[in-house]
């Protein structure tokens, strides 16, 4: 199966046992939410964070907004717990965010673990160690229900000892947008932790959108606007799409000039993508 085409430009964490921000995370328009059992939740508040997102995915009304699980990671006990827990469990998440992936076996581990429970449930993979980007094409590539791959930035400068910084981390963000492109998935960022700096998270935003990324994760809710208006496609773009795609199909395929701009089909290819999005957020 190849996992349905969705827009995700932002993520929104909420920690599992934060039940108070659950209906407001989802009021706040962002394309997506992750419940999350990991890294929001401390180390004595496991077993009630688990419970209290199962209970949440059991009740929940049908809503646009992708709603996520992110479980801990699943080499270790309290991840495996979460897996025992979701097979048990009569609910099914949109999709599933595994933390801390370094190599395909673990993914594909988890899937045949759930796979008569939740056949095909789309899975976010995270790269955020050494050896995770190490084998960015492998995870990526790991199964078709990857929907999409998570640079996790503040993991991977911890495990390789660089700074959280632009230059730093490019050779990292450019690879994982690389694994994505290669298993024709898309690939979401790490989030922005300073939630006051926004013009600067805007800038951030900007430049990883030129990389490749198609959204970014977010830590708190001031920060999905900015997010989503950042990688959103502009009235400019939308246009620029229709004129390429009318142009080329007066034209029959082939190669063409537009507004003095060779086309070719990679140009096509993005022109089609520029639209798809649109029509998913009502541009």
């Amino acid at each position: 199966m190849t996992t349905p085409f969705r827009v995700r430009r932002a993520l929104l964490f909420v920690p599992a046992v934060r039940t108070d921000r659950y209906h407001k995370a989802l009021a706040t328009g962002a394309d997506s939410i992750c419940i999350d059992l990991e890294d929001g939740v401390a180390l004595g508040e496991k077993a009630e964070a688990r419970d209290a997102a199962l209970t949440f995915f059991a009740r929940r009304e049908p809503t646009h907004t992708e709603v996520v699980l992110r479980i801990n990671d699943p080499k270790t006990d309290l991840g495996q717990a979460d897996v025992t827990a979701l097979r048990n469990a009569a609910i099914r998440p949109d999709a599933l965010m595994l933390p801390k992936a370094n190599g395909a076996d673990e993914i594909v581990e988890v899937e045949s673990l759930l796979a008569d429970v939740l056949p095909d449930l789309p899975l976010i993979v995270m790269v955020e160690t050494a050896q995770g980007l190490a084998a960015a094409r492998e995870i990526a590539t790991a199964t078709p229900n990857v929907a999409a791959v998570f640079f996790g930035a503040i993991d991977f400068s911890s495990d390789v000892g660089c700074a959280v910084e632009w230059d730093a981390l490019l050779y990292a963000r450019s690879r994982v947008v690389l694994a994505a492109a290669l298993a024709r998935t898309s690939a979401i960022d790490s989030p922005f932790m300073d939630v006051s700096a926004v013009e600067t998270l805007s800038e951030e935003c900007q430049r990883v959108r030129r990389l490749g990324f198609i959204g970014k994760a977010a830590i708190h809710p001031t920060q999905v606007a900015v997010i989503q208006d950042t990688f959103s496609p502009s009235a400019d773009e939308i246009r620029w799409a229709h004129k390429v795609l009318e142009a080329y199909k007066q034209n029959r395929g082939g190669v063409l000039l537009v507004d003095g701009k060779l086309v070719e089909r990679p140009v096509i290819i993005a022109a089609e993508r520029t639209l798809a999005i649109a029509s998913k957020i009502g541009c």
